[in-house]
């Protein structure tokens, strides 16, 4: 009764493997993304338990955010100490409306989603100090913990119906059935070995006397199977001892064939050898050609630069000294320029005098020139007066006569 059939074994075999969860792999793009969905959200989950302990020993952590995160984390306690603010005054019975208090709640939640939507961007772009703040700020036993593990439990449970088939769904069911049929085929049988154990006790004490003439017969037939048991014995020694000459014989026939394959494989070896040393003599000539190639072209090297580096310190002594003329030169050039430009004003102004007094002198000519044109005239005109006033007398003087 208590033996187990091949069907039952059967049945077993294929509800464990319809049963194991570890069996499933992701076999599509949208079970892949589905799952990377929630792991992300399991990784968000743990960065957001850690924001409270993060900000109470915020001094502690602050060289290892930074400031931008620093200045996130602050705003963030800013936000949830009004939240509690608000929560606390809301609870006192403050004089502000119910319909003010939820539009004030509101707008701090969507203002605390926001900050914490940014605290876990910021975190996230850095995984190194992820991992650095969950070893330094993890809590262990608490309820944000308890809350991970049941989601990440949800996760396994998600993953294994996303991977099973609806078929499989079918056959896990039915294996869920048949065990369940199984196992109460199992108590049923219990029941009744229960029943019978009982009955085989009332009747044990009655059977005893039968069993001493039953332990007699046993003891005779283990005599019969002792001397059975010798003469099998006798037998597969015989039949071993037949076994093992044989396998002697085909180990020895095969270890002489592996001999003559050994002797093969090293007359092989040793040409082998033998190419290669040639090989790797002519790669050694070659190497010394080569290596005596880079010396020599080493030491040309290192001629051809001190002869460079020498051209170089005459052409850099040159430059130093022609550098030094060209300052002398600048400097006289400078002082040079200065009395030009000091002679050039002074040719300025002395031209400027020059076109001045050229410009008094024309002036003056012309004036003088006019002057003397009215003069003249004023001479001609007083002449032909004169002149008129002669003629004049001299017609009087006639009409007299």
């Amino acid at each position: 009764k208590g033996t187990a059939t091949p069907e039952k074994a059967t049945i077993t075999l294929g509800a464990m493997k319809l049963l194991d969860p570890y069996r499933l792999k992701p076999d599509s793009i949208e079970t892949e993304r589905i799952i990377t969905v929630l792991d992300e959200t399991i990784a968000k989950l743990e960065l957001s338990s850690l924001i409270p302990r993060i900000i109470e020993t915020l001094d502690r952590f602050a060289d290892m955010l930074g400031p931008e995160i620093t200045n996130s984390l602050i705003e963030h306690q800013k936000l949830s100490n009004e939240m509690e603010h608000l929560l606390a005054s809301s609870e006192e019975g403050d004089t502000m409306r119910p319909e003010e208090q939820r539009g004030c709640l509101c707008l701090l939640e969507q203002h605390l989603k926001c900050s914490v939507r940014n605290v876990l961007r910021l975190l996230l772009a850095n995984p190194s100090l992820c991992q650095a703040l969950k070893d330094e700020a993890w809590v262990k036993e608490s309820s944000a913990e308890v809350f991970i593990k049941a989601f990440g439990e949800f996760r396994n449970f998600m993953l294994e119906r996303l991977l099973t088939s609806p078929v499989e769904e079918e056959e896990k069911i039915q294996v869920m059935e048949d065990i369940s049929l199984q196992i109460k085929k199992n108590t049923e049988a219990i029941t009744a070995l229960q029943v019978e154990l009982a009955a085989a006790i009332r009747t044990r004490d009655e059977e005893i006397h039968k069993k001493d003439n039953v332990i007699k017969d046993l003891k005779n037939s283990m005599q019969d199977l002792t001397k059975d048991f010798k003469a099998g014995i006798q037998q597969i020694k015989k039949e071993g001892e037949k076994q093992q000459k044989e396998e002697l014989q085909a180990s020895q026939a095969r270890s002489a064939r592996l001999q003559q394959d050994i002797q093969q494989l090293g007359a092989q070896l040793n040409a082998l050898v033998l190419e290669h040393r040639a090989s790797e003599l002519a790669l050694r000539k070659r190497k010394c050609r080569v290596e005596t190639e880079i010396v020599n072209w080493i030491q040309k090297y290192d001629t051809d630069m001190g002869e460079k580096q020498a051209e170089y310190e005459e052409v850099h002594g040159a430059y130093t000294e022609e550098k030094a003329q060209l300052s002398l030169l600048m400097e006289k050039h400078a002082v040079l320029l200065q009395e030009y430009s000091q002679i050039e004003e002074e040719r300025r102004i002395c031209q400027k005098k020059k076109e001045q007094a050229l410009k008094e002198l024309t002036t003056r000519t012309l004036a003088a020139i006019r002057i003397q044109a009215f003069w003249r005239g004023y001479l001609v005109r007083s002449l032909f007066k004169s002149k008129r006033k002669k003629k004049k007398k001299g017609k009087g003087k006639k009409a007299k006569k």
